[in-house]
């Protein structure tokens, strides 16, 4: 039993993160030197694939670097695939009809709403306005802010790389789902798909080496004190989503006079394999089991559950609103009207490209940030560290906004056998 547990305890990625975290604070505020040695005498960039890797002189910012170099890898090849399969994955359209189409603009709604709340509540507590002066008083931040003011939407949309990929992953998807013979293809991007998440596994695996440098290196160069804008923002965004199960999500199945909490303690196992794992993915399977125990049609299960697997990631869209903004307020970068709307909208294509894997938030962040280019990429480093513990609230309110979706949506469409829904999910007012 003992052996098991430690065996668990091993593999168990959250520990080792865990352990990271608190060895770059200890070494940050017991040995900054180390964690700002110099290993270089000048920083060495070059450029691999379409990323630009930059070597950094001390080493703790070198591990913290290179883990989010190597992640920026995976970024298009993630996006191209998630999204075009996502989008093959609805079924035939002109067969679905009205359920296809409801639950594409049940997704787009829920979804914009969390993307808003995360907006506001980050306006409204402002988690990155406390961050040591020092912090952006470099170069480079300065090079930023310059891009902010010179920003322009035509030629942003005209030479970024990224939105590029976005918007053609959704028109090859929108293609190929009407291609005839498109099951080879399916088949190949499957496999391709399943290869890259293979070795964004074995990627994540380093995290805790780049939890260890961020870590290190902020509190090294800035003080334990960062700390406490960390746990700020973990706060934040962790009340928020709660804010929006039990709100959001739960005004939303009061209208069929469901109990939001009913609903939760149903699923209670699969919320824990989601916790354990940090990813939605883990329990898919026992939730579109338990959808159709508790009377959801099998047809309404099969198509809303994998299409909110990539389309209604509420959770993921939270984290991406208040982390792009928490940056901003770090650096100091006022947007502007036109800026803020292409936040908007660029978040709204990028929160769709997350599948519910460990990580995949922190990847679609990286991408948004470099589909925007107008906050420093630098700052993700104050993420790696409290990033893992984001991610499970994420992948749990991405895990239950898709379980409600489908009651939703089975309900509107008056494909639930009433018979099998227990008679606590109901307010006392439809038992009546």
């Amino acid at each position: 039993m003992k052996s098991t547990f430690i065996k668990k305890i091993g593999t168990n990625l959250t520990f080792w993160v865990l352990v990271s975290i608190l060895l770059g604070i200890l070494t940050g505020h017991y040995f900054p030197e180390v964690a700002l040695t110099n290993i270089l005498q000048n920083p060495i960039s070059f450029h691999l694939y379409i990323v630009d890797f930059e070597i950094k002189t001390s080493l703790s910012e070198f591990l913290s670097s290179i883990f989010i170099s190597t992640v920026k890898l995976f970024i298009n090849p993630i996006i191209f695939l998630t999204i075009i399969l996502g989008i093959v994955n609805m079924g035939d359209i002109k067969q679905v009809g009205t359920i296809g189409w409801k639950s594409l603009v049940y997704f787009e709604i829920v979804t914009t709403f969390a993307l808003l709340i995360g907006i506001v509540v980050a306006y409204i507590i402002e988690p990155g306005n406390n961050v040591p002066q020092s912090m952006h008083e470099n170069a480079l931040i300065h090079t930023y802010k310059e891009k902010a003011k010179d920003f322009h939407i035509i030629p942003f949309l005209r030479a970024n790389i990224t939105l590029q990929v976005l918007l053609l992953s959704i028109v090859l998807g929108i293609l190929l789902h009407f291609y005839s013979q498109k099951e080879k293809i399916i088949l190949l991007l499957h496999k391709i798909s399943h290869r890259v998440f293979q070795l964004l596994a074995k990627v994540m695996i380093f995290a805790p080496i780049g939890a260890f440098g961020g870590m290190a290196f902020t509190v090294g160069k800035y003080g334990i004190g960062t700390l406490a804008i960390l746990g700020k923002l973990m706060l934040t965004v962790y009340v928020t989503m709660v804010f929006f199960v039990f709100g959001v999500l739960g005004l939303i199945l009061w209208y069929y006079k469901i109990k939001i909490g009913s609903f939760l303690i149903y699923i209670k196992e699969e919320i824990l394999i989601v916790l354990g794992t940090s990813s939605s993915e883990a329990a898919l399977p026992y939730l579109m089991q338990k959808l159709e125990a508790i009377g959801c049609h099998r047809s309404i299960v099969s198509l809303v559950v994998p299409a909110g697997y990539s389309f209604n990631l509420d959770g993921t869209t939270i984290y991406l609103s208040m982390s792009v903004l928490f940056l901003a307020q770090v650096f100091h970068i006022h947007l502007d009207f036109t800026q803020f709307l292409t936040i908007i909208g660029v978040l709204m294509i990028t929160s769709k490209g997350a599948a519910g894997v460990t990580g995949s938030g922190f990847i679609v962040l990286t991408s948004t940030l470099t589909t925007l280019q107008i906050i420093p990429l630098e700052g993700l480093s104050l993420l790696i560290g409290v990033d893992r513990f984001m991610s499970e609230a994420r992948a749990i309110t991405n895990f239950i906004g898709n379980g409600v979706a489908t009651v939703f949506i089975a309900h509107s469409e008056k494909q639930v056998d009433t018979n099998k829904m227990p008679p606590s999910f109901y307010a006392k007012e439809k038992n009546t």
